[in-house]
């Protein structure tokens, strides 16, 4: 969703379990409900855009923020069931709920982090860095060749975004750092999560190297 849409607008909403969408992100998408397959003939006639929302199933509710997504390819199957790929692009936060049949429409403003003057490159090196001994370690934990895409983000906030969008099994994390309006706060957060990672890595591949 470009920067220049209207500050705040009604969108659909996408209520997903434990899913957290960040911009740049690919997300694809198999729509069987009927209440959504109605969402993405209707959006696929407009602007083929949508908002993705963490759904809680302890709470029963879906966050308060979330991601706009936008459709790059969808393809009809003959159930018409339907295969989507999709890309996020702008966050969002839910003002109020418009209607919920036969899908949720929410009424939402755009954010975005908040603009700074601080020089980022040491902390943007120190996250690339964690990345990278975190992908050793683990290749060398499973001995399998695992190794980072090379288009990796290298901008500041585009970098916090990647690294957010790549944890795994870490859906309250993603909420928390998606929800946040700082690219320092953020990529410091992610520094710290890296960095466990790391020595939890190393310790157990220094067990290995002790048993092998």
């Amino acid at each position: 969703m470009p920067a220049s849409s209207l500050a705040v607008r009604e969108i659909p909403l996408f209520p997903l379990p434990e899913l957290v969408l960040f911009p740049g992100a690919h997300l694809p998408l198999h729509i069987f409900e009927f209440r959504y397959r109605i969402m993405m003939n209707t959006i696929l006639q407009g602007d083929r855009s949508f908002g993705v929302l963490m759904f809680d199933p302890e709470t029963k509710s879906p966050a308060r923020i979330g991601c706009a997504a936008e459709v790059l390819h969808s393809q009809k199957l003959p159930d018409d069931r339907m295969k989507m790929l999709t890309i996020g692009k702008q966050r969002f936060r839910v003002l109020d709920y418009v209607r919920e049949k036969p899908y949720l429409v929410g009424l939402v403003e755009w954010i975005d982090d908040q603009p700074t003057e601080q020089d980022l490159s040491t902390l943007v090196h120190e996250v690339d860095q964690l990345l990278r001994d975190v992908v050793h370690l683990s290749a060398k934990l499973t001995s399998r060749e695992v190794e980072l895409p090379s288009n990796i983000p290298s901008m500041p906030q585009e970098l916090s975004y990647w690294v957010a969008s790549n944890l795994y099994d870490a859906a309250d994390e993603q909420q928390a750092l998606l929800e946040m309006l700082d690219t320092e706060n953020r990529l410091e957060r992610e520094a710290e999560i890296l960095t466990t990672t790391r020595n939890h890595l190393a310790a157990r591949t220094a067990l290995k190297d002790v048993w092998e």
